[in-house]
């Protein structure tokens, strides 16, 4: 009996061993209609980084080269030691891994990456801005983030004997601000009462002034930031072998629990509804019922965002930006109704790594989270959640995961555009 028994568990083990064997394995070949969906994600399909119109150095090498400076220059902020790589910092795929930016004080949500948003019509997790060049400058003046004033801002530019040379090569000659009875210390509109004081006492004419330089500075930002572009990843190499249909070089690339996420992802998963083209976005607004961070109210999202950017001075129809004609399609058309209400912007999925935690205001430390709550589709807590549950096994959420891990890959960008000026070169 006790040898009937060792030969009944060695056949159980054989052919548990067998079954596991031919389950995990993933020999069915790709369809016409998923290759198709494959090479729709393919880094290869990227197209140019499309033109800016309301930003006429956006491409300039001299404006990426001032923006660059600018960006690394903790001068501009209100306390002198805030830089835009504070947040955006580039070992971190330009974010800060934090639930919120933390500056000269908490900011109210997550720090996205930067990388690739030259691609993106909006900029934040709402969308309340329309360009790179008007983002640039919000956190500037936002008392959380960098926490200074244009006027201050203007004057570095014009008393930085760089900043002033290289400027005026791009736009022109600064205006005189030496006189500090018509250009005081500090002034900008906004909540800061002594500043906001100080800037209703000015003459229109050196409000425009000074706008005009501060516009130019997010203009310089918006060039380098221009220049930070994803790089191929390891899905990108596997998608290459499935187009060139060498199943050799698929098998090395990916493992099967990958190529069985990755078919996940583009079938039953369903990822493929918000996260699509290249760069694993549609650049739209959902509602996925993602909790709201702990004590606060659920964020409304794109139905305030909606609302800014129509309204802000810096949009792409603004009187601000270089588009000839103000022609400025995706504003003109921009979709409204009640649908947006929760509804924040869909990242892309790349460049994942060293980018957690998750969500628009960090509350998801780990894909295998992120997973779970698309799995499940809990009800919405403003709005309505637009996805439904899943009802994927833990080894499908698992095989997810790790498609997901393969997007990982640094910039395309070369080292010097990713050290501060001064030591990168």
């Amino acid at each position: 009996m006790r040898r009937s028994g060792v030969i009944l568990a060695i056949t159980a083990i054989v052919l548990f061993g067998a079954w596991w064997f031919y389950e995990s394995r993933d020999p069915v070949p790709w369809s016409d209609i998923e290759i198709d969906k494959l090479r729709s994600l393919w880094i290869g399909g990227l197209p140019p980084v499309p033109p800016d119109p309301s930003n006429r150095v956006a491409d300039d090498r001299r404006a990426a080269e001032l923006g660059h400076k600018l960006f690394f220059d903790p001068r501009l902020s209100g306390n002198g030691n805030v830089s835009c790589a504070v947040c955006h910092q580039p070992a971190r795929r330009f974010t800060d891994g934090l639930p919120k930016g933390r500056a000269i004080g908490l900011s109210k949500r997550n720090t996205p990456s930067i990388v690739g948003t030259a691609y993106s019509p909006w900029l934040f997790w709402d969308g309340r801005k329309d360009s790179q060049w008007s983002q640039a400058l919000e956190p500037l003046e936002n008392p959380a983030e960098h926490g200074g004033n244009r006027m201050q801002y203007v004057r570095l530019i014009a008393c930085d004997p760089e900043y002033r040379a290289g400027y005026e090569a791009l736009f022109g000659t600064l205006p005189d601000f030496s006189d500090y009875s018509r250009f005081p210390e500090a002034a900008a509109p906004g909540v800061n009462p002594e500043w906001n004081a100080a800037w209703q006492l000015m003459s229109s004419e050196d409000q425009e002034r000074i706008n005009e330089v501060f516009i130019n500075i997010g203009k310089m930002i918006a060039a380098y930031e221009r220049l930070l572009l994803p790089a191929p990843s390891r899905f990108d190499a596997y998608i290459e072998a499935v187009l060139d249909g060498d199943d050799i070089a698929q098998q090395m690339i990916f493992n099967d629990a990958e190529i069985r996420g990755l078919r996940l992802f583009i079938n039953d998963a369903r990822c493929t509804e918000c996260h699509n083209g290249p760069l694993f976005t549609n650049n739209e607004f959902h509602n996925t019922g993602i909790l709201s961070y702990p004590g606060e109210v659920p964020d409304r999202g794109r139905s305030n965002g909606m609302r800014k950017v129509l309204g802000d001075p810096f949009n792409c129809l603004g009187h601000y930006s270089d588009a000839a004609e103000r022609r400025c399609a995706e504003l003109s058309f921009v979709r409204t109704g009640i649908e947006l209400v929760g509804a924040m912007r869909t990242p892309s999925l790349r460049n994942l790594e060293d980018t957690s935690p998750y969500m628009h205001k960090g509350q998801m430390i780990s894909l295998a989270e992120i997973l779970d709550h698309y799995n499940r589709a809990p009800p919405a807590m403003i709005g309505h959640n637009e996805s439904s549950p899943l009802g994927l096994s833990r080894s499908e959420l698992r095989q997810l995961e790790a498609f997901l891990e393969t997007l990982a890959a640094p910039p395309a960008t070369t080292t010097q555009w990713l050290a501060p000026p001064d030591s990168a070169n």
